[in-house]
């Protein structure tokens, strides 16, 4: 009697270490799906601000390319400008060289005026002679002759007068056109030459305002890119400290893993003693009840439908083999992919592929729905990954068996159809390329 109160102690000590050795499983992961939680909105917030840099690179690029076009429009103008003086400087030669012709027109202007007024005093003596000595015509002076020798002489002396006033009055007439002529084309010279300066002076005016704008629009694009360049500065900076919180947020995670797996391994210690200490009592009760036959132990709804175990691992769904492990191309580029896929229709069954831990049961990236259990196999700490599932049917920190039904096939994230997308790692999982090993090593198809 006392001996059987001693084992109900022992029993219900061993109970109750069961029971809180089944509850901390739960507490660590809970912990670890919010340290991955947190490292997940912090990997959002790395990959906002990376995506911020790249478009302050390319705005800085976009402004950088801006200046350098208008720095050409500038040079250009810069071109032009200096033609343009170039074109005044000559057109400021010309019209000095005019100014030069016209300032010695000038003077011979001034020696024909002196010529025609030398003439005009001329032909006012010569006006004034006939006047005091009366009305006296060239012809009383031929008529008025001693002889035919004489009227002779006097009709040559009358036609040399007349020649010569005659002269006098064409010399004074064509010397007063051609100062006209001369003064006129001297003017519309010097005149086309202003036109021409005043146009230059006017083109070298629109060429400074479009240079004055130039320099103002790169001023502004030069505030702008000081501005780009110091937000691209706050944002790596932001993005530094993002890296920091998130190595250290990744640190957590592998302590968390770590713990995890521990719970892992002393879970399958007492799987193993329980599986003992079961076989040894059905190994009693034969020997004390001289044979029989066993009855089986039902699986329950989870469990069926599953294959049968061979090994220590099981197929984690019926479907076909569409995609091994290794490189591959389905359109994006060559990728390695590091599972198998397995396909079949949507709401098709999930089983866990061996005894363990789920570690994670959430959405996560490109991989949709997923499911991460964490397994002790002979002290060796194994991961399996469960991708792209329709439903979930476990929570973090739920211990399951092999074969027990935790997921249905879907085809969230990145898919093109239903089918489960199945890895496995040894070692805690760290990201699809760490530890991460052909599943058809392990599982059959």
């Amino acid at each position: 009697m006392k001996s059987m109160a001693k084992n109900s102690l022992k029993t219900l000590a061993a109970a109750s270490a069961l029971f809180l050795f089944i509850q901390t499983p739960s507490a660590y992961a809970t912990n670890l799906s919010d340290l991955k939680d947190e490292k997940k909105e912090i990997e959002s917030k790395k990959d906002g601000l990376n995506s911020s840099i790249k478009n302050k690179s390319n705005a800085i690029n976009v402004n950088e390319n801006k200046q350098q076009k208008i720095l050409d429009q500038i040079q250009t103008l810069n071109a032009e400008i200096d033609k343009t003086n170039s074109s005044i400087n000559n057109v400021r030669a010309e019209i000095q060289s005019t100014n030069a012709e016209i300032r010695s027109l000038k003077d011979d202007i001034a020696q024909l005026m002196h010529k025609i007024e030398e003439r005009d005093i001329l032909l006012e003596d010569r006006a004034r002679a006939i006047q005091a000595g009366g009305s006296v015509s060239y012809l009383d002076v031929l008529l008025s002759s001693n002889s035919f020798v004489d009227f002779i002489d006097r009709f040559s002396a009358v036609n040399a007068l007349l020649e010569a006033d005659r002269q006098i009055i064409q010399d004074q007439k064509e010397d007063k056109q051609k100062l006209e002529e001369q003064k006129q084309v001297l003017e519309s010279k010097r005149q086309k030459l202003e036109d021409k300066k005043a146009e230059l002076d006017r083109l070298k005016a629109s060429l400074n305002g479009q240079k004055a704008e130039k320099n103002k629009l790169i001023d502004q694009l030069e505030k702008e890119q000081e501005k780009l360049k110091s937000e691209k500065v706050l944002l790596e900076k932001e993005y530094s400290e993002a890296l920091d919180v998130s190595a250290e947020l990744q640190q957590k995670i592998i302590h968390e893993q770590n713990r995890l797996a521990e719970i892992a391994r002393q879970q399958e210690a007492k799987r193993k003693a329980a599986a003992a200490a079961a076989a040894k009592a059905k190994a009693a009760n034969t020997s004390n009840s001289g044979g029989g036959s066993g009855s089986g132990s039902g699986s329950g709804s989870t469990t069926v439908d599953a294959p049968q175990s061979n090994g220590t691992w099981i197929k984690p769904t019926n479907g076909r083999l569409t995609s091994p492990y290794g490189w591959r191309n389905i359109g994006a580029g060559p990728e390695f992919h590091y599972g198998v896929d397995l396909a079949n229709s949507t709401g098709t069954p999930i089983w866990a592929a061996a005894d363990g831990v789920v570690a994670y049961a959430a959405p996560l990236s490109s991989y949709g729905n997923v499911v991460i259990i964490t397994h002790s196999i002979d002290g060796q700490i194994y991961t399996t990954v469960y991708a792209h599932l329709n439903s979930f049917n476990v929570s973090v920190g739920s211990e399951v068996s092999q074969g027990q039904q935790i997921a249905t096939m879907g085809m969230t994230g990145r898919v093109t159809g239903p089918h489960l997308h199945f890895e496995v790692h040894i070692g805690a999982w760290r990201g699809q390329a760490v530890g991460s090993v052909n599943p058809l090593k392990y599982i059959p198809v």
